[in-house]
């Protein structure tokens, strides 16, 4: 008998697992479709920063700009986007495999490093080897606005600015889809127009609901007061913050999305083993019922 509550203890702690799984996928599902609806909500916006900009280098030589021109001297400063929770399979590990590459690329290998880091796990792996970390934050509220990413942005425009870092690039996850998505790293500073039109292209989902979803791109003529050169003193801080913004959003809709299908993989195991021990418990009931039903045969039999 005492195998048979065992069976059933254990079967018991398995389904209320199950319900925790199902619950943390079904509030999964339902951010991640919020965050894609927040990412596709400001493409329109982008791309509308991304038109002034290409409008604005036709008319001003952006090579001598500070936040445009390469340079050979300072740091390589990398911002890193992770999820401050687990069980969301693969996500982060995927990310930090793709910064180790960048880490151990022999074109950087006598680069001092710097890093910008939100989410606790970026941080831990960029502390456990001992780099410097200029600015960290937690990245736990899907709340999040394009304000909030100027604590951010200001960094990186003070330290390349003062020429304490010769570019920046930014490590995050993008999404594809709900069953795909794909650790990135894109050059934030020094700004190139090629870079943030691969990121907008990049928010629109490759299947899914939101794969339709498009812009239509329509010529505009601008005017430009007081002059183009000032006009990008106030553009280019803002376009860096978009870049910074949509690789928090592609994160976080990832993040959602892996764990809504890490949720569901572990609901679906956890009905399989409860099946498992269901007939295991079955079979053990029915040996002592067998067995009891023998002794009682016998001793009958023995009374006769």
């Amino acid at each position: 008998m005492a195998g048979l509550k065992q069976l059933k203890l254990k079967r018991q702690s398995v389904m209320k697992t199950r319900q925790v799984t199902r619950a943390m996928e079904a509030v999964s599902a339902v951010k991640m479709r919020k965050a894609q609806e927040r990412a596709l909500g400001g493409r329109s916006y982008a791309e509308g920063a991304v038109r002034i900009l290409n409008h604005l280098t036709s008319s001003v030589e952006l090579m001598n700009h500070a936040l445009f021109a390469s340079r050979d001297t300072g740091a390589l400063g990398i911002v890193v986007v992770t999820s401050d929770k687990g069980l969301a399979g693969a996500l982060n590990s995927a990310l930090l495999k793709r910064l180790d590459t960048i880490l151990k690329d022999p074109a950087y290998k006598n680069v001092e490093k710097v890093f910008v880091c939100i989410g606790r796990r970026g941080h831990e792996f960029v502390q456990n080897r001992g780099y410097a970390v200029l600015h960290y934050e937690e990245n736990k509220s899907d709340t999040f606005t394009e304000t909030d990413m100027q604590r951010i942005t200001e960094v990186l425009l003070r330290e390349h600015n003062e020429q304490r870092t010769r570019a920046w690039m930014i490590a995050y996850t993008n999404f594809r889809s709900t069953f795909e998505q794909e650790a990135v790293a894109r050059q934030v500073l020094p700004l190139n127009a090629a870079a943030l039109t691969e990121v907008v292209a990049g928010i629109t989902p490759e299947v899914g609901k939101f794969a339709d979803a498009h812009t239509t791109e329509a010529a505009v003529a601008y005017t430009v007061e007081p002059s183009a050169e000032d006009v990008l003193d106030v553009v280019i801080p803002n376009l860096v913050n978009v870049f910074v913004y949509h690789a928090l959003l592609e994160t976080k809709a990832s993040e959602h999305s892996a764990r809504m299908v890490a949720m569901k993989n572990a609901t679906d195991k956890a009905t399989e083993l409860s099946h498992s021990l269901m007939l295991e418990f079955n079979k053990a009931r029915q040996a002592v019922i067998t067995s009891e039903v023998s002794e009682i045969t016998s001793g009958i039999e023995a009374m006769k």
